[in-house]
């Protein structure tokens, strides 16, 4: 392979007639197009090409400086471009890909989170169960000498509902997980089915599916969970609406060398949105605009989808917002990563 096609940039070469020359894999990615089809072509006549950046290329074949446009709109998503003057037959185009940027650095902030919500974990689960320990056993006390009087079958309830507390937090403090084959479709219906239910039919949800989506290998339970994070999100925001969309996405930054295929799952809702001011730590722990949210939904979305090689991340909208969950189609994270939330 030589290193033009290993960069993850895509790169174009345009000749005197403006015709594209060489291309790289990369290019393929961001023009939503095969090499076969782009080689020989001109620039002006190729499916997606902005106009600005037609005419940044005759500017600088023109006066042969450099030049940068930002945020081109291609077939393949959002660039930021380089044009290069390399000789008076030559002109060099870079395409720098501001998804893959953004999610490079969105996986950089993941791995703080994580971090912080595996510390909190630790620290919760010692300083709420000793406490609970000692209301455990003062209730348990207190039902051995009140037998079935009222306030007997009171202390036991106590013991009944510390012990339920006490479940949750060892799930929470010390998750186990299942490495499976996953069809994500039927998880994605059985956690639309629950919202349903819980909203007793008041809750518009309609799907985009795309058949051609492949099994993946990963907890299904935590994949639900992860889901019904993001729809009682949308819920509590307002929302009277959620949609959900799959795609299939090549060439994403979270993808490891062996891997070309990532799951993507958008969620998208009507309600009021993220204040702009959260946006940057919206998957930390303890961070929510509600007043009686606990700040843990999302971040524990966001741990799910890490324990899976994935990757959760937030997009405001005119009206609401869409939530992308990216998961490679082979997970490969360690089951002792794995969460159920």
């Amino acid at each position: 392979m030589n290193v033009i096609e290993a960069l993850e940039t895509a790169i174009v070469e345009l000749d005197l007639d403006n015709r594209v020359r060489l291309v790289n894999s990369a290019t393929e990615q961001c023009l939503a197009a095969s090499r076969e089809r782009l080689l020989g072509v001109a620039l002006e006549q190729v499916n997606g090409i902005p106009a600005e950046l037609t005419e940044a290329v005759a500017a600088t074949r023109s006066d042969e400086r450099p030049r940068r446009l930002r945020e081109c709109r291609f077939n393949g998503g959002l660039y930021n471009c380089n044009i290069h003057y390399l000789d008076q037959r030559h002109v060099l185009l870079e395409l720098y890909d501001l998804e893959w940027e953004q999610q490079k650095l969105q996986l950089q902030q993941r791995e703080v989170q994580t971090a912080m919500l595996d510390l909190l974990r630790r620290n919760l689960g010692h300083e709420i169960r000793n406490p609970l320990g000692g209301i455990r056993g003062a209730a348990q006390m207190m039902a051995a000498e009140l037998g079935e009087q009222e306030l007997g079958t009171l202390a036991r309830l106590i013991m009944r509902e510390v012990d339920r507390i006490d479940e949750l937090i060892q799930r929470f403090w010390q998750p186990q997980a299942q490495r499976e084959r996953v069809d994500l479709h039927h998880v994605l219906e059985e956690t639309l089915e629950l919202t349903e239910a819980a909203s007793h039919g008041a809750a518009s949800v309609t799907r985009d599916y795309d058949p051609s989506i492949p099994h993946l290998t990963g907890d299904s339970t935590a994949l639900r969970r992860l889901f019904l994070n993001l729809v009682r999100n949308a819920w509590q925001a307002g929302a009277g609406s959620v949609h959900f969309r799959t795609r299939i996405e090549h060439g994403s930054a979270l993808l490891k060398r062996g891997q070309d295929t990532a799951i993507r799952v958008d969620v998208e809702d009507d309600g009021e949105g993220v204040p702009e001011d959260l946006r940057p730590l919206l998957f930390m722990p303890m961070v929510t605009s509600r007043r009686d949210g606990t700040g843990l939904g999302l971040a524990l979305a966001q741990q799910i989808a890490a324990a899976h090689g994935g990757l959760v991340s937030y997009e405001p909208m005119s009206r609401g917002s869409r939530f992308c969950v990216r998961l490679p189609v082979h997970g490969d994270a360690p089951e002792s990563e794995a969460a159920h939330g």
